[in-house]
């Protein structure tokens, strides 16, 4: 705006014996900026003399050729509320329950459905994994030959007794606890002596795992992380299902648990990893279930919320979160 300003300034210093050709002035301005209700795009319009009735009629000028703004309030997207109507399409059947959370790894945002906490089965061996790393970290060393043999077997081929003895050498729940302190888990709670695959966590809380796993933010080292996700890249072959029913073909990264409960006789079905959509984001995608009265359907059900879930934050990109706007004046001098 200064550099035009200067520009008529010099021109009109310049003497001239020809009359002046009326002009087109066209200026877009787009200034963006956050409030907590949301974005805010503010257009600006500049004019070099008196606006004719072609112009827009939000627009103002002064007779100084100063720019005006008007405030537009774009409201930001609520990713709770898309998710909530995308799961509106997964039915459980009885005494089914199902809770998701996603993380859109592109854009930083996520969303939850259910807060309720659940058993988390065998996904709860990628918390222990976790956990046994961050003490190696503490301690300045690496994993033992046996450790990652442990750990191969408990992630790849969801190996129980691989679990137990890695549960034994982080400490039981005091030590998974402890470690999910630093995560930022705050809604899981390790399982009573042995029972591991009886702890208690939300889908909310998996996700921060998750982010503890594959984000950038994280309490594990690089070598860590990328020790871990090679394991969940690595599943055996019966065991490639749930939220791997989201991503673009082989473009995943997880850890499944299941388990019927002695109790009901209903199954807990869960699954928690990263999966690359078919728009071609990353997603971090927890999904927790219980009371299936087969695995089977249990799996059918979170995969079904697994897809929803990714869905919602991909109709999402549809929705416009920016906005450019133009100004059109006429001036004559």
């Amino acid at each position: 705006m200064e550099s035009s300003r200067a520009a008529r300034r010099n021109h009109r210093a310049r003497p001239s014996r020809r009359r002046r050709l009326p002009y087109l002035a066209l200026a877009t301005v787009a200034v963006v900026g956050a409030t907590a209700a949301g974005t805010v795009y503010v257009k600006a319009h500049a004019h070099s003399g008196p606006v004719s009735s072609a112009a827009a009629p939000s627009a103002s000028a002064s007779g100084s050729g100063e720019a005006t703004v008007e405030p537009v309030t774009q409201p930001t997207v609520d990713h709770d509320t898309l998710l909530a109507k995308a799961m509106k399409s997964v039915t459980p059947a009885g005494d089914q329950k199902v809770s998701v959370a996603v993380l859109d790894v592109t854009s930083g945002e996520s969303a939850a459905y259910g807060d309720a906490a659940f058993d988390t089965a065998s996904i709860v061996k990628v918390d222990i994994l976790a956990a046994l790393l961050l003490q190696a970290q503490d301690a300045g060393r690496t994993l033992t030959a046996a450790e990652k043999s442990y750990a191969t077997t408990m992630i790849q081929n969801s190996d129980n007794d691989s679990a137990t003895a890695l549960w034994n050498l982080i400490g039981t729940a005091n030590g998974l606890d402890a470690a999910n302190r630093t995560f930022g888990l705050t809604g899981t709670t390790g399982g009573a002596g042995p029972l591991w695959g009886l702890t208690q966590t939300t889908a909310a809380d998996q996700l921060t795992l998750l982010q503890q796993v594959f984000g950038d933010d994280s309490k594990l080292s690089a070598a860590s992380q990328s020790y871990i996700q090679g394991l969940m890249k690595e599943i055996e072959a019966d065991q490639q299902w749930g939220v791997s029913a989201a991503a673009d073909g082989s473009k995943w990264a997880l850890k499944n648990g299941w388990l019927a409960r002695s109790t009901t006789g209903l199954w807990d079905v869960n699954s928690i990893g990263r999966v690359t959509g078919t728009d071609g984001d990353e997603y971090l995608v927890a999904v927790l279930s219980n009371g299936s009265t087969t695995q089977a359907k249990g799996i059918t059900l979170i995969e079904a919320a697994a897809k929803a879930g990714v869905a919602a934050f991909a109709k999402s990109t549809d929705t416009p979160t920016s906005a450019t706007a133009t100004a059109t004046a006429t001036a004559t001098d």
